[in-house]
């Protein structure tokens, strides 16, 4: 493959629900070009861009797969992404490095919340978009309610470049009204006839064609002027309109194709070659100063790594995009994120996993490198003279997780060793060694996503292990305000330690003030604050330590001490050894002694008189409640809402989104567990979710009586 200038270079992120026909169409895409020499299949495990293990093994894609064609002198780089919102990281990923989304839809199903999902992104990121409606050729394909589904959820941007003559099996035939021409295909696809529009379609065609040319001529004021002048403009006119309004997200067209038959692919990469924005023309992406960066091919080199995957036989494989300048063999670089220097020993296009050798590769464009010693996904590396750093990929919040543990305790360690490797090639896989519950989590998307990690442990690295259920990161707080006092005194020959602590302890909320005044059994403590330390805890919420110690009666030098008594045991609260939260703890006398009181005596001294007191302060346990956001097809709303609320949901609100439900609700996360199952079995996988943490709220008397009951039988166990 010859290296393309920087204007010559097309980057394209294939995207779309589960199966709307993506990898198909990519296996068209490459036999069309010339990359493949036959198609393969899903069904038959054997397609370019699904080539892992695990991805066979389940048929369905779980990563982005890059590939490059050649069309028209244009170089088409296409990232083909999964489709399930269990692998929504490859899709993310996918957006912030190309320029278009072609967003397939599956003209059997029209638009589902998978579609919706992946055009908020598009959205977010301001990605200009083109509709494919795909599998015209199947059986219960309606072309015209996807149509007007498309229409009535993305209004009058919604336009058609293309309609077919019939649905389903007898598809073969569609009209272009950009070209005013009828496409037919013979059973095998491929190479159409590009015939004159029948009579029986010319009305209907023209009628299209001069809402195309209105909708392309919006975009561009001289096209304007041009069109009222003329009443019409020419085809390459036409095209710049339409380019212009997917710049600026003003246009949608709609283009047809089956992807299984070969029918409609040849003409869909004429229609990007020709239309979809260039590198150039597209907004300038920014490093993390917020300077802007010009794909300029002839400014210092910095390229991005948005992929890797580790390959048998290869090792690593590090897929980047150029940012600017242009990279060739042999090139040294920095690793910007890392401080580590790397040489690019070879640089290649790539279709899946097939791979051409390249000389160097311009701002813009799309490629891969292997065996880089120390770079990770997310990194920059920098030629002579660039010092940016990029870091522009927001991938979504986990919303599954379970505990992990190898079935043979001696593999803990290598098991750590592969899951880091894996989060390396997949970033929404999050891994936290919890020294708070004691166990080793990892979150991801849902219920597939973590599925194809064990599979992958157990099949490609052969180390069993197992998912469990996690344990909840509950806190403890207080309710009320109690006092105790505590001395701890020891004597066993030479040097003795003596200390004693009188606090109280209260719950503490932000900015309510102190008082003055704290009456216990009929006794008044007049407290005068000296000193107030607010404390953020690494786990949530304040510690508040008051010191109001009047009259010298504990030296100011033990104060640290006692403190860090109270510190430790606010790391394991009384009621299940949960964090405690939220307490303001006062200080106010005490006794030392002037030989034996020294830092141990006091540190001792502050943490059981906090204990006493927390004790006799209404403890209450906290849970950590999430805000979770359900997007849904109306049919389900009554189901999904029940299923909520045995789940203790407070339902938020609902509105609608562009035919869709959205439900709002605040869960406790012990009842998320299962929810990605459960949702997928009560909608059939038509809806999805997210789920975001919100606040910890104290949790209901039973189920306080519950957990306390669970706490004190495992303390017993042990």
């Amino acid at each position: 493959m010859k290296v393309y200038q920087t204007n010559e270079i097309r980057n394209i992120a294939i995207i779309g629900g589960s199966g709307s026909g993506k990898t198909t169409l990519s296996e068209a895409l490459l036999f069309e070009s010339g990359i493949i020499k036959r198609r393969g299949s899903v069904d038959n495990g054997n397609t370019v861009t699904d080539y892992f293990p695990v991805e066979k093994e389940y048929g369905y894609s779980v990563f982005s797969t890059i590939f490059s064609t050649e069309w028209l002198g244009k170089k088409l780089n296409f990232v083909d992404t999964p489709g399930s919102d269990d692998f929504a990281g490859g899709a993310v990923s996918a957006l912030n490095v190309t320029d278009t989304a072609l967003m397939v839809i599956n003209a059997q199903y029209g638009v589902e919340v998978g579609t919706i999902n992946l055009f908020r992104y598009t959205d977010a990121l301001s990605k200009p978009v083109i509709f494919l409606i795909n599998q015209l050729d199947k059986e219960n394909a309606d072309y015209d309610k996807t149509l007007a589904q498309l229409k009535e959820t993305y209004g009058g941007k919604v336009v058609q470049i293309q309609y077919p003559i019939q649905t389903g099996q007898n598809f073969h035939q569609m009209v272009d009204v950009l070209k005013m021409k009828l496409y037919q295909w013979k059973p095998e696809g491929g190479t159409p006839e590009i015939l004159d529009i029948p009579a029986s379609e010319l009305e209907k065609a023209q009628e299209l064609h001069n809402t195309l040319v209105e909708a392309a001529a919006e975009n561009d004021e001289a096209l304007m002027e041009k069109f009222f002048d003329q009443g019409s403009l020419t085809e390459d006119e036409m095209r710049e309109g339409i380019r212009k309004g997917l710049l600026t997200r003003g246009m949608f067209p709609v283009i047809c194709a089956s992807a299984g038959k070969d029918m409609g692919v040849r003409r869909l990469m004429e229609f990007l070659g020709n239309n979809v924005p260039s590198v150039p023309e597209m907004p300038i992406y920014k490093n993390t100063e917020g300077k802007e960066i010009k794909p300029d091919p002839t400014a210092p080199t910095s390229v991005f790594i948005f992929k890797t995957t580790v390959e048998p036989h290869i090792g690593r494989v590090s897929y980047f995009k150029v940012m600017s300048g242009t990279l060739k063999t042999g090139e040294d670089v920095l690793n910007e994120d890392r401080g580590s220097k790397e040489r690019i020993s070879q640089l290649f296009v790539v279709a899946g996993q097939n791979r051409t050798e390249v000389p160097e590769l311009q701002a813009g464009d799309i490629g891969a490198t292997v065996k880089l010693k120390d770079v990770n996904t997310g990194n920059t590396l920098n030629g002579k003279g660039a010092d940016n750093k990029f870091d522009f990929i927001k991938y979504p919040n986990s919303k599954y997780r379970r505990a992990i543990r190898a079935v043979n305790e001696a593999d803990s360690e290598k098991m750590m060793e592969i899951i880091g490797r894996m989060r390396a090639e997949d970033p929404t896989w999050v891994i936290e060694q919890s020294k708070e519950l004691k166990q080793i989590i990892v979150s991801g998307q849902g219920e597939f996503h973590l599925k194809t990690l064990k599979w992958r442990i157990e099949n490609n690295d052969k180390l069993p292990i197992e998912f469990f259920e996690p344990k909840i990161p509950y806190r403890e707080t207080i309710t009320k305000q109690a006092r105790a006092d505590y001395r701890h005194k020891k004597q066993s020959g030479g040097a003795g330690q003596f200390g004693e602590v009188h606090l109280i302890v209260e719950p503490y909320q932000e900015g309510l003030p102190m008082p003055e005044i704290y009456r216990f059994n009929g006794q008044e403590f007049k407290i005068q604050a000296r000193d107030v330390q607010e404390l953020p805890l690494e786990w949530g919420g304040k510690l508040i330590f008051v010191n109001s110690i009047v009259g010298g009666s504990i030296d100011a030098r033990f104060l640290p001490a006692i403190l860090k008594g109270i510190m430790g045991r606010m790391e394991q609260g009384p009621l299940t050894g949960s964090y405690a939260r939220d307490v303001r703890v006062i200080v106010y006398d005490g006794k030392m002694h002037p030989v034996d009181s020294n830092e141990i005596s006091f540190m001792l001294a502050g943490r059981n008189a906090f204990s006493t007191a927390f004790k006799n302060a209404g403890p209450k346990i906290l849970e950590p409640i999430y805000d979770v956001e359900v997007s849904l097809p109306s049919e389900y709303m009554g189901d999904v809402m029940g299923d909520l609320q045995g789940r203790r949901a407070m339902i938020m609100g609902m509105s609608s989104e562009k035919g869709y439900e959205k439900l709002l609700a605040k869960v406790p996360l012990k009842e998320m567990s299962s929810y990605s199952t459960s949702l997928s079995s009560i909608t059939g996988g038509r809806a999805s979710f997210t789920m975001k943490f919100a606040s910890y709220e104290l949790v209901p008397t039973d189920v306080q009586d519950k957990l306390l009951k669970e706490y004190e039988a495992q303390q017993e166990a042990e």
